[in-house]
């Protein structure tokens, strides 16, 4: 080692030394050291708050949601016959086959549209019972009936429980009421206990309906008759 390069290298370490602790070059600028590490904890201070934001917003955002689709899933199970345990899998597989039997009577309604033969809705002033017999593709009985008779309370209970009593399951029916007359047309299907040969039972249950609403009718009008004859009696 030559002489003198201790001393030179304790002079050069002594003064790099004071560089270092005194200031930092930035670019062309010299910051104190303290306020460079002042300043690098602000920054990392405001980076770690807006991270937290971010943070905080998007579990708000998450949390509502769940709660969306968690509401609409009750919904659906308020309208699907399952329970309220039923996991989502099974609950969506269930509203996945209720949509297709949904279209599948859709189509089925349209198809016996088009083959059985349209009525007219106004109710007519004779009484009347019509039944048409056909099948849709899967080979099931259907039958559109059309009764036009006079309205009363009782008509429509009793409508239901003759189709009821007959296992016969309404895929459409339609109403129309004029000057206390009703027609209604409906459309069912039956099951597969069912034979051509219900159309006759389906068809007798209705004129019977249709007999009661006219003997109804008929009672009602005598008692008018009758009223306004004692009315007549009473004036004279």
């Amino acid at each position: 080692m030559l002489p003198g390069a201790s001393s030179e290298k304790s002079e050069l370490y002594r003064i790099m030394t004071g560089m270092c602790s005194t200031s930092f070059d930035v670019g062309s600028s010299f910051l104190p050291s303290d306020s460079f590490d002042q300043a690098f904890c602000d920054s990392s201070s405001e980076s770690a708050q807006r991270a937290l934001a971010a943070l905080r917003n998007h579990k708000e955002a998450e949390k509502r949601r769940r709660e969306r689709i968690n509401s609409h899933l009750d919904k659906l199970r308020s309208i699907l016959p399952c329970s309220s345990k039923t996991d989502k899998a099974s609950l969506l597989a269930k509203v996945v086959e209720r949509v297709r039997e949904l279209k599948q009577e859709a189509a089925m309604m349209e198809q016996t549209s088009r083959k059985t033969e349209s009525y007219c809705l106004i109710p007519s002033e004779s009484d009347e019972v019509t039944v048409y017999s056909s099948s849709d593709d899967g080979g099931r009985l259907i039958f559109k009936a059309s009764l036009c008779c006079e309205d009363r309370s009782d008509l429509m209970p009793e409508l239901i429980g003759i189709l009821k009593s007959l296992r016969l399951k309404t895929l459409r029916a339609e109403m129309c009421t004029v000057g206390g007359r009703i027609r209604n047309v409906l459309v069912v299907a039956a099951d597969s206990e069912h034979s051509i040969e219900s159309i006759h039972f389906l068809q007798s249950a209705l004129k019977g309906l249709v007999q009661k609403s006219s003997d109804t009718s008929a009672d009602r009008s005598k008692r008018r008759r009758m009223a306004a004859s004692a009315a007549r009696q009473l004036r004279s």
